[in-house]
């Protein structure tokens, strides 16, 4: 099904940067708290009752609000109040789908205006040329979403991808697993999904942007997010923002220096966080010591899992490499949250607890572990923050954002 703009597009005049603004409010308070009456909007977000009313009825049409007339509230005087919510997936609501392209494999998703996940596949692309990624990763993603859109406005698609990303131009700047150096991956993967609207962001400040959104209320005071996969990277947010600093290059952890590390690196250097904690060393450790047949960081939990004690070790020994890396992110950012994606911690909280030990035994600044948190969406994680990137902007500029995702293709 194609989504367009249920009303018309019109010149921006002057009022409208308020208008924008005052929607955003609104329909962030029908996030936090929704179904939610209009009344209770305005208590929750200072506008006035009109300005909410004015808001909510332009949101009602676009498709963003849906009324929920059952759960009215009668009996006082006056009509009775309405209660608003997100129009959600299940219940005909646009959705947004997701790819994270990595390196062994990509997740796609298709998730909700809350963040939920309708669908997810996991698709292994063992020995396919990074040159040809883009156009495999696209016609099976159009697949996917002719599968389970399910008839539903389909607002478009966020990519997320490891490594150095412009989000404005829609490149991966440098990709160096992948040999990707200024790779116009938006304009590939538009063209594979049949002109559907697409974005791009770096994987970890996607994470961090969907904790921010979807997540734990800290995070939109201040978070830093630690990814480590493959590639290793970081982002920061501060005050509901991601920051990407000049070129979009913020972020790059990789060489982080880990206390008491002495793994080589490629770049000459020893205990580099990259070298130190990446799956790529985890796998590669597991099958040099013999714990599995192959070189999988995946193998090597599920070993673990079924009570492999070397596997364990070898996981704990990565968690506590990893917590002393954080501590050194707390004493310099000091956030008030510190989310870590780490396959083994995101599925076992008892490795979780390893990178918080290490962390708090190191930091001179943080001495309560819980500000040490997993991704809220757990194995979810990766579908979800790529489709953060997509209605991350959505939620900043509802109006014109719901204008500018009309879709000019549909999957049949």
């Amino acid at each position: 099904m194609t989504f367009t703009s249920p009303t018309p597009h019109t010149p921006r005049m002057a009022g409208d940067g308020r208008r924008e603004t005052n929607a955003a409010t609104v329909l962030r308070a029908v996030l936090d708290h929704g179904p939610v009456a209009r009344s209770g909007i305005a208590r929750l977000s200072g506008l006035s009752p009109a300005a909410v009313s004015r808001q909510a009825t332009d949101l009602l049409r676009h498709g963003l609000l849906h009324e929920l007339p059952e759960y009215a509230e009668g009996g006082g005087v006056g009509r009775p109040q309405i209660p608003v919510d997100l129009h959600l997936g299940t219940t005909g609501g646009p959705v947004a789908g997701g790819i994270h392209l990595g390196v062994p494999a990509s997740s796609l998703g298709l998730v909700d205006l809350r963040g939920r996940v309708l669908a997810r596949r996991t698709l292994s692309h063992a020995g396919v040329d990074p040159r040809t990624l883009p156009g495999t990763v696209a016609r099976e993603m159009r697949a996917f979403l002719a599968e389970y859109t399910d008839g539903r406005p389909l607002l478009g698609v966020g990519a997320a991808v490891g490594g150095w990303v412009d989000p404005d131009r829609g490149h991966v700047v440098r990709h160096d697993a992948f040999g990707w150096y200024h790779r116009p991956l938006v304009a590939e993967l538009t063209g594979g999904l049949g002109g559907r609207t697409v974005r791009v962001d770096n994987h970890a400040r996607a994470i961090a942007q969907s904790e921010i959104l979807f997540g734990r209320p800290e995070a939109r005071r201040s978070l830093v997010h630690l990814f480590i996969g493959n590639v290793v990277d970081a982002a920061l947010g501060i005050a509901g923002v991601v920051h990407q600093g000049p070129g979009s290059a913020a972020g790059d952890v990789a060489h982080l220096p880990v206390p008491d590390s002495t793994t080589p690196c490629p770049c000459g250097r020893s205990g580099c966080l990259e070298a130190t904690a990446s799956n790529t060393w985890v796998g590669e450790t597991a099958y040099r010591r013999g714990i599995v047949p192959e070189p999988d960081v995946s193998l090597v939990v599920d070993a673990a899992a079924a009570g492999d004690r070397r596997a364990d070790r070898l996981l704990r020994e990565r968690a506590r490499a990893v917590g002393r890396a954080v501590a050194l992110l707390l004493d310099v950012l000091n956030p008030d949250l510190v989310v870590v994606t780490e396959q083994a911690s995101v599925l076992d909280p008892e490795y979780l607890e390893e990178i918080r030990g290490a962390a708090i035994d190191l930091s001179h600044v943080c001495d309560d572990p819980e500000r040490i948190v997993s991704p809220h969406a757990g194995p979810a994680t990766l579908p979800v923050a790529a489709g953060t990137v997509l209605l991350n902007p959505l939620f900043r500029n509802p109006l014109q954002g719901i204008e500018r995702l009309s879709v000019k293709a549909a999957y049949s």
